[in-house]
């Protein structure tokens, strides 16, 4: 018996299975009095509504994948992908970013991985997820930018809210701005690649006690990131590259706010969608660096704290978010884990499995 579960932990690919179950089991634990309140919460709602949240959720993953794919396709750098496939890689990377959370990078890794089987070399897929979040990242501001006229013109709401608006703006601002100075040198490429790539060993001589393994060459990063740097100018050349995976990121959003209106309907409540917008772009940025998995607790918590202070009750708030990131959660543990497992066993038989 001994043997057989020494045999089994010794692949790669059983190993990420028994790791990913264990944290999905940690991630219910943690969240077991969220889901009860939704639970309860089930039965004052109207289920017809809220059914609505199915085909809304799938469109958010068929969006997130737009995002990256109608990139891909206008670059020539992958062929037809059916959208059942496109959405259910989008949905195994949300499973992903969920259960590893690191700010987005284990999605990034899984990704890759996932686009390679697909004929995308690993700099080519990581550029094109870059195009994701900057892409996603510019909707959110001018969305953002439309909800703080809104807001501003409004002169019931809150004024720190509108202030946490601009804010926002400013942040979103900021992170594409430092995405494009980074790649639009390659010597800050060049610089970068290679203390990564010290990073790296640096971790890595720590985790082995100072053995030195050689995980990757300072080279193979720079050349890496050189591949990307090369992107980017191409991009720069033909800016409308970025029109599509702008408007599937603005289709994201707004989905993804959608969600959360029904299931306040779904209560018999209504709330400003402007408000929604900024909770929505403040929790999104801080579940990014949340160490929580999917940034639970911190993104509901954010969301329920700006529902208030426009004036929603505690309790409505509450109901709401709840209810909305509950059958969210639920939705991609079920269908992501499948499609994520199937992913593994259908690819990892013959390779390594995706350091996530």
């Amino acid at each position: 018996m001994l043997k057989r579960a020494t045999k089994v932990l010794k692949s790669p690919r059983n190993i990420m299975s028994v790791l990913t179950i264990a944290v999905l089991v940690l991630i219910v634990y943690l969240t077991r009095d969220e889901l009860l309140k939704a639970w309860e919460l089930l039965g004052k709602a109207d289920l017809w509504l809220l059914a609505l949240l199915i085909p809304f959720q799938i469109m958010v993953y068929y969006a997130g994948g737009e995002m990256i794919f109608s990139y891909l396709r206008r670059k020539k750098l992958i062929g037809h992908i059916s959208w059942f496939e496109q959405t259910r890689i989008a949905l195994e990377l949300n499973l992903v970013n969920h259960v590893f959370p690191s700010g987005g990078v284990s999605g990034i890794s899984y990704t890759t991985w996932r686009l390679h089987k697909l004929g995308v070399s690993s700099a080519k897929s990581t550029f094109a997820q870059m195009i994701r979040y900057v892409a996603g990242f510019v909707s959110l501001m001018i969305l953002l930018i439309i909800a703080v006229v809104v807001l501003a013109i409004d002169g019931e709401v809150n004024r720190y809210i509108v202030a946490w608006s601009f804010v926002l703006v400013l942040v979103v601002m900021m992170l594409v701005v430092a995405l494009f100075y980074m790649f639009s040198s390659e010597a800050r490429m060049d610089r970068v690649a290679r203390q990564i790539a010290r990073l790296i060993q640096r971790v890595m001589r720590v985790i082995t006690l100072g053995r030195k393994p050689q995980l990757v060459s300072e080279q193979s990063v720079v050349r890496f990131f050189a591949e990307m740097h090369s992107d980017f100018d191409e991009l720069m050349e033909d800016k409308k590259l970025l029109v599509r995976p702008l408007i599937w990121g603005a289709v994201y959003a707004l989905f993804d706010i959608a969600m959360f209106m029904v299931a306040f309907w779904s209560l018999g409540e209504s709330v400003n969608p402007a408000i929604l917008l900024v909770g929505y772009g403040v929790a999104g940025l801080a579940s990014l660096v949340a160490f929580t998995p999917g940034g639970a607790g911190v993104y509901e918590l954010i969301m329920i704290f700006f529902l208030t202070m426009a004036g929603v009750s505690n309790e409505v708030a509450i109901a709401g978010i709840l209810l909305t990131r509950t059958i969210l959660l639920a939705g991609t543990i079920i269908f992501g884990y499948i499609f994520y497992q199937h992913a593994l066993f259908k690819y990892g038989k013959t390779e390594r499995d995706p350091t996530v």
